[in-house]
């Protein structure tokens, strides 16, 4: 079992390494990373046509990429790891939920996978802007998660998407919940500057329809959903 792993907030973010650690505790150690090498949060399943895509390789099994997810996962199944078990995208530092879909580098990642056959999951953690955030008890979020999951499998052509609620230090376990994806629109809202209007939605007022992911962790729970391609 070979285990590609991706995001979009770049090879080195916390995320991805929380991500891997989670692997190494459910004995999964045979784990290429293909990551962009800096941050494409927001970028969506945007693919790169118009010029050259660097690879550089960090060591055997990680490779740092000048592109998007997309581009990561394309150049994986390509060139770098052709024969993955699953793609596994994040650990997101943010939500994804919802509508998110469509705008998430780290949901790109995944569904381009899906598209070619194969099985993959999305990991967010949202954050409580006024609580600092844990990496650690991502980890061990991650791993049941996970644990779960890779029992279930995927039916070709869906992914999963998990998004871990943020925690107090002391919370209890959380249930995970297979939920539904929120259809309701992000909160919108400019602030007129001198160079234009700057975007100043609030993640945490977004409508929290009962059964949607968004109700489901902002209710400390874990949201997990079936996305299909």
């Amino acid at each position: 079992m070979i285990y590609l792993l991706s995001n979009d907030d770049g090879i080195d973010a916390p995320g991805i390494a929380a991500l891997a650690a989670a692997l190494d505790r459910l004995g999964k150690s045979s784990q290429i990373v293909v990551a962009p090498d800096r941050q494409y949060s927001g970028c969506g399943h945007q693919v790169t046509a118009d010029r050259p895509i660097a690879v550089d390789p960090r060591d055997a099994n990680h490779y740092a990429i000048s592109g998007t997810p997309a581009d990561c996962i394309r150049l994986a199944l390509h060139q770098l790891c052709p024969n993955p078990s699953w793609i596994l995208s994040g650990i997101n530092s943010g939500g994804n939920m919802g509508v998110d879909a469509y705008i998430s580098g780290t949901l790109a990642a995944v569904r381009e996978g899906a598209m070619h056959g194969v099985p993959g999951i999305a990991i967010s953690q949202y954050r409580d802007r006024h609580r600092p955030l844990n990496w650690e008890r991502s980890t061990q979020l991650t791993t049941r998660v996970l644990g779960d999951l890779f029992d279930w499998g995927c039916d070709r052509g869906t992914f999963w998407n998990v998004n871990l609620p943020h925690l107090a230090d002391e919370a209890e376990e959380p249930e995970m919940v297979v939920c539904e994806a929120s259809t309701s629109p992000l909160p919108i809202n400019y602030q007129q500057t001198p160079e234009g209007y700057l975007y100043q939605g609030d993640y945490q007022s977004r409508e929290a329809l009962p059964g949607t992911d968004v109700a489901a962790c902002f209710a400390g729970k874990i949201a997990i959903v079936r996305v299909a391609v």
